[in-house]
């Protein structure tokens, strides 16, 4: 019995660096290379505030493994709020939220082919993307 107490307690030490690691990775917010944007306008973007950079739609794309971490570190809320921001947006103005992909690559290979698009990753950007902010 004690010994099973104690591997309990050493799995959930286990499973909590593991999460805690994830939460501290870097995260790069990426952009088309045709996309003019600053990192000041990510929050906005993310939120569905600003649509539009110069003459090009913007289209931001959420990375499901590391959506929470972006949510707390980038935009500071949690899912919860960020879902409400978007369903009154959908259902006021029409605006169609981000697409979640998922992982680094999904997002990377979007953002690369689709002018406008906006996105982040946990892993080193490649070329052939813009690098607007790292965290």
């Amino acid at each position: 019995m004690r010994y099973q107490k104690f591997s309990l307690r050493i799995l959930a030490a286990t499973i909590g660096l593991a999460g805690s690691a994830v939460a501290h990775a870097d995260l790069f917010v990426i952009a088309n290379p045709a996309t003019q944007i600053t990192a000041s306008e990510i929050k906005e973007i993310f939120t569905g505030e600003k649509q539009i950079a110069g003459s090009v739609k913007l289209v931001p794309v959420d990375n499901g493994p590391v959506q929470e971490a972006f949510l707390d570190t980038a935009l500071r809320m949690d899912a919860p709020r960020y879902n409400t921001i978007w369903t009154k947006k959908s259902f006021r103005e029409g605006i169609i939220p981000p697409t979640v992909k998922s992982g680094n690559n999904d997002v990377i290979e979007f953002v690369r082919r689709t002018p406008g698009a906006v996105g982040y990753i946990s892993s080193n950007p490649p070329n052939g993307v813009t690098v607007v902010r790292k965290y």
